[in-house]
């Protein structure tokens, strides 16, 4: 179907994701991934070593491929995964020799429960000749001063967006590239557009994550279904449990277990991110890997032209987990929002502009 330049093609509706029988540890399969409580007053530092939750899809799923590049150039050739943007890309244009910068926003978004709201706000910057990515991530509460804008907080603009599309005659989705290249002070070339359940089809598609649960996790919610039950030591864990795992905040169970805070989420993001790549990279990961894109097709908007995510396949399948440079910006927390780290913001926005560049960036690939 052809679509004009500011329309994105909506994917089908996924269905609940599957749980698994895990190997090891076993962790109950959840229905319902618990919804965000308010954080407490706290100061941030440059502790975080990664954005949120949905980063392993998007690594996967925009640089992905990790060692089965060949598989998924020949389902683009043959329309089984499909961004729905069939527009020609100038040869110029092209992933394979220009550096391009992508806009990835992860809402959280779950059956029964719409919603625009963006937990996940990063920027992606790769480089074709070096074969390098640069991912800066933003707190979700960072509150936004930006010329010609509403102040607020930053995962409340695509909502606003959303419910001015029939008025402005523009998408949400272009919006949000206008105002983020604006506030990081580059050039956005595309955006993707995934949610939380996503997250649990990818996980519940290579049969769970491995990880080291650092505590023990217990919480409840009978409004919502919410019902983490995690212990400490080394695990496997479904979609469900995973995200359990990288979103948990605090406790309401006797007795209590300890509560968690930006710090402890960034890094069990990471180890999630990181055991994922690992597993897509082994042998088995690779012959499942035809299936968890299509999970990811099945909750992802994308202006990404089918030409064009088939050069970002054969430029970026086989890039390693080095070469791509994490920068979480930070800043302090003062209820209800994060207000940014000035000189944080500063380096990710030059960290961005020296990978489109080609720029040697000293400790980094």
């Amino acid at each position: 179907m052809t679509r004009n330049n500011n329309e994105l093609p909506p994917r089908r509706s996924a269905g609940n994701p599957s749980t698994r029988p895990e190997n090891g540890r076993k962790q109950p399969a959840k229905t319902v991934a618990k919804k965000s409580t308010k954080k407490k007053a706290k100061k941030r530092g440059f502790g975080a070593r990664l954005g949120r939750v949905l980063l392993t899809i998007l690594i996967v799923a925009i640089v992905g491929g990790l060692g089965y590049g060949g598989y998924l150039y020949w389902k683009l050739e043959h329309g089984i995964l499909d961004t729905g943007i069939d527009k020609p890309v100038p040869p110029e244009q092209s992933a394979t020799v220009k550096p391009l910068t992508i806009l990835l926003l992860g809402t959280d978004s779950r059956p029964k429960h719409e919603s625009f709201l963006t937990d996940v706000i990063m920027v992606a910057s790769l480089n074709p000749e070096t074969k390098s990515a640069t991912v800066v991530s933003l707190p979700r509460d960072t509150y936004v001063e930006l010329d010609g804008y509403k102040k607020t907080k930053i995962n409340e603009f695509y909502t606003r967006f959303k419910s001015k599309e029939k008025t402005s005659g523009g998408s949400a989705e272009e919006e949000m590239k206008t105002m983020m290249g604006k506030y990081l002070n580059v050039k956005i070339d595309y955006v993707t557009v995934l949610d939380f359940q996503g997250f649990r089809d990818i996980v519940d598609k290579l049969g769970g994550v491995k990880v080291n649960v650092s505590a023990d996790m217990c919480y409840k919610d009978s409004a919502d279904g919410t019902n983490i039950n995690l212990k400490k030591g080394p695990a496997e864990l479904n979609g469900d449990n995973a995200l359990d795992y990288v979103r948990y905040r605090k406790s309401n169970c006797k007795p209590k277990t300890k509560g968690s805070d930006d710090f402890d989420r960034n890094r069990r993001q990471n180890e999630v991110l990181n055991s994922l790549i690992d597993q897509v990279q082994s042998f088995g990961g690779v012959m499942k890997i035809g299936s968890m894109l299509d999970a990811v097709n099945d909750n992802m908007k994308t202006d990404v032209e089918n030409s064009q995510l088939k050069d970002l396949i054969a430029t970026y399948w086989n890039i390693s987990k080095q070469h791509v440079e994490f920068k979480p910006v930070t800043g302090t927390w003062k209820s209800p929002y994060v207000y940014i780290n000035e000189k944080e913001l500063e380096t990710a926005r030059q960290s961005l502009h020296n990978r489109i560049a080609g720029v040697s960036q000293e400790g980094n690939n």
